[in-house]
């Protein structure tokens, strides 16, 4: 039981690692979270710093979930636990310890976590995400799309009631971190991908 809570603790820890933090600080770039929107994530650091700051941003946060994933289902394949180490890693990079709980979004975080744990429903989330993003440009509406179905995609999947409710949990906190962009959407205010 012990190691079970040390590898969800591992877990939210390494979701607090940020990505844009450490690509921004390596590159001599901009802190990102005083540029455009503030969010530590790679579609603000596209807008700001570039193609090849945003796709090491990307990979970066989708790596530390997926090291997270694979560390814990190499000690355990209860669904229980990984869907908590799961939920964790995403939360950390939420709420990170590291930078006063103040973190991004958790789209590709929680990507990373999914990709390991039912890799047919990563697919289905990025497909969805990719198809959005090609016919309306916004990277927000496309995220927000893809996490609403998400949890309908993981139990098609899976049948896992855990990982099902751990989706839900992931969607409703996806999309009560976009809420400004949603704002945004409605007033015809959000930026297109590629747009300051």
């Amino acid at each position: 039981m012990i190691i079970y809570i040390l590898l969800i603790i591992i877990a939210y820890l390494l979701g607090s690692i940020s990505g844009a933090l450490i690509v921004s600080k390596i590159m001599g770039l901009p802190d990102p979270r005083t540029q455009g929107s503030g969010n530590p994530g790679a579609t603000n650091v596209l807008r700001y710093s570039g193609k090849t700051a945003a796709l090491l941003t990307l990979l970066l946060d989708v790596l530390k979930a997926v090291i997270a994933i694979l560390m814990t289902k190499f000690i355990t394949t209860e669904p229980t636990i990984l869907a908590s180490a799961g939920l964790a890693v995403f939360l950390g990079h939420l709420y990170p310890i590291f930078f006063q709980f103040r973190g991004g979004k958790g789209v590709a975080t929680a990507f990373g976590a999914i990709l390991i744990l039912a890799w047919p429903v990563s697919l289905a989330a990025l497909t969805t995400w990719l198809i959005m993003s090609l016919i309306f440009r916004y990277s927000s509406l496309s995220a927000i799309t893809a996490a609403i179905l998400t949890p309908s995609y993981m139990f098609w999947f899976t049948n896992s009631l855990e990982y099902t409710l751990m989706a839900f949990i992931i969607t409703a906190l996806l999309i009560w971190r976009h809420r400004s962009n949603i704002y945004n959407l409605l007033n015809g205010q959000e930026n297109k991908i590629g747009k300051t």
